[in-house]
């Protein structure tokens, strides 16, 4: 009976799904940890949060790298995230804090940068908010980060009034940035605070795209034959609507769906076939909550 608990369990969390977030999110912090170590750190480009911080500590404890700073200031966060927030701190966060810090401690011990790569900075630039971006939005997409300054928003959110969590910290990135201004020279600091704008941007982009699916609405005579093929062919379900035409008041159905972008060209095309005077509005969407997408 016991033996048959522990396979019960064991199963249930080695799960497709699981395995599939675990992946993607160790993928989220390798790309995260290269974009910072081989492209931010060595320009010294202070764009805000724990990296930013450490780039500019840096600057004035040359006894310490960067890279040795930010792994401190993470597990002190971490400590603090911990005490402060309990169980709601989830184990993503602190899983992910601890592999941005392993990971950038083993990339410094393998690949000591004196410098930058190239004397591109805008070329470097683009490397230092793409790789981390792209991180963070594989990290977001399953409900996970790398900690740093987002400990601090959530502690703020739980003890304090403020509301708008996300300005508050774009406006100490902000001032992050600004501060690289006075450590490293106008050209680095306008460098810094085009890369606050571009990190967010990217972020943005890069989840919508991952979750981006396509909304049927199809005005049809045939609703069945549609309706069967997404529910045995493209394993989706579907709702189906009364309609009727303004202008020859001839009665049809609307079948609304959402299916993935793969799937689309599939469900276009099918439509196409059953009913060859369907009518078909498609659109993007990258929040779908629910059976078959996501589920929260």
């Amino acid at each position: 009976m016991a033996s048959e608990n522990k396979q019960h369990s064991f199963a249930s969390v080695f799960t497709k799904e699981n395995v599939k977030a675990f992946l993607w999110v160790n993928l989220g912090v390798l790309l995260l940890t290269t974009g910072v170590y081989f492209f931010k750190l060595p320009n010294n480009f202070s764009t805000g949060g724990v990296s930013g911080i450490s780039i500019i500590l840096g600057s004035l404890t040359p006894f310490l790298s960067t890279a040795t700073l930010m792994a401190i200031i993470n597990i002190l966060l971490l400590v603090i995230g911990y005490l402060f927030l309990g169980r709601q701190f989830g184990f993503w966060t602190t899983y992910c804090t601890l592999m941005y810090s392993f990971e950038t401690w083993v990339l410094e011990t393998l690949f000591p940068m004196d410098g930058p790569f190239t004397n591109q900075p805008l070329l470097e630039l683009c490397f230092a908010m793409m790789l981390p971006a792209v991180g963070s939005a594989l990290m977001f997409n399953y409900n996970a980060s790398s900690g740093g300054t987002d400990i601090v928003a959530m502690i703020l959110k739980k003890y304090t009034s403020i509301s708008d969590i996300g300005k508050a910290l774009f406006v100490s990135d902000s001032i992050i940035a600004l501060a690289s201004v006075f450590f490293f020279g106008i050209e680095t600091g306008m460098f810094s605070i085009l890369g606050l704008f571009l990190k967010a941007f990217v972020v943005d982009s890069v989840i919508e795209s991952i979750n981006l699916c396509k909304f049927f609405s199809i005005v049809t005579s045939k609703p069945k034959e549609i309706c069967d093929f997404i529910i045995h062919e493209l394993n989706h379900s579907s709702t189906v609507v009364d309609g009727e035409g303004a202008y020859s008041h001839t009665e049809r159905k609307v079948v609304l769906t959402a299916v993935r972008r793969g799937e689309a060209v599939r469900l276009r095309q099918k439509c196409k076939e059953i009913d060859p005077h369907s009518f078909m509005f498609i659109t993007n969407t990258s929040e779908i909550i629910g059976k078959g997408f996501r589920s929260d």
